[in-house]
């Protein structure tokens, strides 16, 4: 699903450069649910950023489902982050004027399917995360948990190879933190493949696998 190999990357600050990966290996197969843990400046918002398209190496390789992720243009990252990657953020990033039913249909749009279909799947995906009563309410009318529902729902509705969740849980207390991580969970046991960026050891725990990053070098890669 996801390979990288001697993946570095620097950053230039004024006359200086900040190495900030350092060389990371990274396998990750069809199905697992992996958690990328590490502090601040360790480097896993950065290693995210390129998986995610985002940003881009300065040296390594990086292939996902087969394909090298490299020399890309803007307009080919986005073709292929709309083709491979569902992203689920901690700030939730619904559009505020739309309701759940047009934020779910969003990447459809982009993917060319017609009115009528995206309304049907976007539908689907909210029934999924039990939000079908809510699809025509905005994001303030919604609780932080239903929010997050909405934006997993997004995620999947272009039915991606990889979920890529960067402190999904964030924003949400313990309670509907857990209830989100067990439907990722489902989502996991189903066969969708998660990469989960957290700093909270207990939902680190509840993925399969726990990378941990420190000074820009995978420190431990361990399965729970």
């Amino acid at each position: 699903m996801l390979k990288i190999n001697n993946l570095h990357k620097s950053y230039a600050i004024g006359d200086s450069s900040l190495h900030v990966l350092k060389g990371i290996n990274l396998d990750i197969e069809d199905g697992e649910m992996v958690a990328i843990m590490g502090s601040s400046g360790s480097g896993k918002s950065t290693l995210l950023n390129i998986i995610g398209m985002l940003d881009e190496a300065d040296s390594g390789d990086y292939i996902l489902d087969g394909l090298p992720i490299k020399n890309l243009t803007e307009k080919k990252a986005a073709v292929y982050r709309n083709k491979f990657l569902g992203f689920i953020f901690q700030s939730f990033n619904l559009i505020n004027y739309k309701n759940a039913l047009e934020n779910v249909a969003l990447p459809l749009y982009y993917q060319g399917f017609k009115r009528k279909e995206r309304q049907e799947k976007a539908m689907f995906y909210l029934e999924k995360v039990g939000l079908t009563d809510w699809a025509h309410h905005l994001p303030k009318e919604l609780s932080g948990g239903q929010n997050q529902r909405v934006a997993i729902a997004r995620a999947l509705a272009a039915n991606p190879k990889l979920l890529l969740a960067d402190e999904p849980t964030g924003a949400l207390d313990t309670t509907i933190s857990y209830e989100i991580m067990e439907f990722l969970q489902q989502l996991n046991d189903e066969g969708k493949t998660l990469l989960i960026v957290t700093h909270e050891e207990d939902i680190a725990n509840m993925c399969k696998r726990i990378v941990r990053l420190r000074d820009g070098v995978i420190m431990e890669d361990t399965f729970v």
